[in-house]
């Protein structure tokens, strides 16, 4: 059985990398043997050694982890658009075996595996597949990061929605860049209500922090506090 967690979102934007590079410093601070991928990114990075993806890179640093990024991010596309869109733009047939075969490496090598979705579940990969096919394949359980203002209720309540008319679990929520020196009514509102219509956990707020550097793979002390409060053990199985 895999133990990880599918890091999905609302909407692109949400900050999964954020949160996701988060969980991977807890986990790694509490001796877990973790692995991190982002199978898909667009809007990557031309270096001489190729196309980069500077997410997957961040993530990487973050969490410490060895092993070759093109493991960790195996289907790299240049411009910042739906990969289907952004293939068709480059001219190329994505060809999704190589981010499988990534994807049994890591499985292999790893206790726990933490996977990061490109834009939100219903963001197409293939002209055939979206992000939702490929977390159902994955196996993970997914984690859902959501925005904190006004509309998150809405944008929750779709994803959580659709995961399960895809059959797949959803083992909690993330509510992101929650304002807690200046919460407004609907941020103050929210967590509880979303809880309520969608009947999944809220597992914490994590705070927007500026110090976040994502060049050197620095997350924030105010994101690592919020993440190592986050409720995970059921949702790592």
């Amino acid at each position: 059985m895999n133990r990880g967690l599918f890091i999905t979102g609302t909407d692109t934007g949400v900050g999964k990398t954020i949160v996701t590079a988060a969980i991977a410093v807890r986990l790694r601070e509490q001796g877990v043997d973790l692995g991190v991928m982002k199978p898909v990114s667009s809007g990557c990075v031309r270096r001489r050694e190729g196309l980069v993806s500077e997410d997957a890179e961040f993530l990487a640093k973050a969490a410490d982890v060895p092993g070759p990024l093109e493991d960790i991010s195996p289907i790299r596309l240049a411009e910042p658009l739906a990969p289907t869109v952004a293939a068709a733009r480059a001219r190329v047939e994505l060809d999704l075996e190589p981010m499988w075969a990534a994807w049994r490496r890591l499985r292999r090598a790893h206790d726990v595996m933490l996977v990061e979705g490109i834009g939100g579940l219903l963001c197409p990969v293939t002209p055939r597949q979206s992000v939702a096919d490929l977390a159902k394949t994955f196996g993970l359980p997914l984690l859902v990061v959501a925005r904190s203002g006004l509309g998150a209720i809405n944008h929750t309540a779709l994803t959580v929605e659709v995961a399960r008319a895809r059959g797949l679990r959803v083992a909690g929520i993330v509510i992101n860049r929650y304002h807690h020196e200046t919460v407004d009514l609907a941020e103050m509102t929210n967590p509880d209500e979303i809880r309520r219509v969608t009947g999944v956990d809220v597992l914490g707020l994590v705070p927007d922090d500026p110090t976040t550097n994502f060049r050197e793979g620095i997350v924030g002390e105010d994101v690592l506090a919020a993440a190592r409060q986050l409720a995970l053990g059921k949702a790592l199985g």
